[in-house]
């Protein structure tokens, strides 16, 4: 960096002809250019300027040096002033993880507004339903719920969490509905089976009391998807706990209803996370500014909470 500073000053120097109109241009003191250049000639070894009271006269030497380097050097700054540019103006590709399910429910509308305000920048968004390493894999953001936050990044939040028991109308007709947790033995259960562990979660339903209980659903049957335990719950099959950001559209459609409707699971958050960088790239900053700005337009956050 200390050559590119003398160089950058011994080519304006020379163009100039003197210290101090390089300086001005650079935003620099005469002093503070001269000992730049001097740094440079003591490192090329070599006497680029013949110095006098009055002008700056180039040697052989820095006339094969500043025909060699002012077209370059010009290049160069060119090249940065693009890079500053871009990095002023959201733009580029944009790589996001998202949770299956919330992703295409909840910020794939949202995509057609970003791009209108966003040209561009291109969305390469990957739908799975795990917590990626934002940095190992190289993802500029990333949103999802119910884990730990990843080291080196950070977190705004979008919504709770929360996940409710479920039955449809239909089943509720005929199998009266449990008053208390104890009573879940009795019905038929669908499970979700966890995707990392392959296992069932184990669950603690708790009121606005502060009271807890176990999920204490049989396993009558079990799937691996969210989307099917609500499919099949609707169906009559019997009584689910799924997230509310999955449950929603069927409990807006009356398809599905809260069974306990006073008891929720608490799992933490839904967030949107990135890598925890002082300077964000100006795409990554708009995508989680954007996001953010929509889910409190749409109140997403009080929907989708239990309580």
């Amino acid at each position: 960096m200390d050559t590119l500073n003398g160089l950058e000053c011994f080519v304006r120097s020379a163009e100039a002809r003197s210290f101090a109109a390089a300086g001005r241009r650079l935003g620099l003191t005469p002093a503070a250019v001269g000992k730049n250049v001097a740094r440079l000639e003591a490192t090329l070894g070599v006497q680029l300027f013949r110095r006098s009271t009055r002008r700056l006269t180039l040697t052989e030497a820095g006339e094969d040096l500043l025909h060699a380097a002012a077209g370059p050097l010009e290049a160069l700054n060119g090249a940065l002033a693009q890079l500053a540019g871009s990095r002023s103006t959201p733009s580029g590709t944009l790589k996001v993880g998202l949770a299956p399910a919330f992703g295409r429910d909840y910020i794939l509308p949202l995509l057609g507004g970003f791009l209108a305000r966003y040209p561009l920048i291109r969305p390469d968004w990957r739908f799975e339903n795990r917590p990626v390493d934002l940095i190992g894999e190289g993802y500029d953001a990333a949103i999802g719920g119910g884990f730990e936050l990843p080291p080196g990044a950070i977190a705004r939040e979008l919504a709770p969490a929360h996940r409710v028991l479920l039955a449809a109308p239909a089943y509720l007709a005929t199998h009266p509905a449990p008053q208390h947790p104890a009573e879940l033995p009795c019905h038929t259960g669908i499970l979700i089976r966890s995707l990392q562990t392959g296992r069932f979660p184990a669950w603690t339903l708790r009121d606005s009391h502060g009271a807890q209980a176990p999920v204490g659903l049989p396993v009558s049957i079990s799937v691996d998807d969210p989307e099917a335990a609500c499919h099949a719950a609707r169906a009559g099959l019997g009584i689910t706990l799924a997230s509310t950001a999955h449950a929603l559209p069927f409990l807006e459609a009356g398809t599905l209803l809260r069974v306990l409707p006073d008891w929720h699971v608490d799992a933490g958050r839904i967030a949107i996370y990135f890598p925890a960088q002082r300077l964000l790239a100006p795409k990554t900053r708009a995508f989680v500014d954007y996001v953010v700005e929509q889910c409190r337009a749409q109140r997403l956050a009080e929907r989708l909470s239990a309580v």
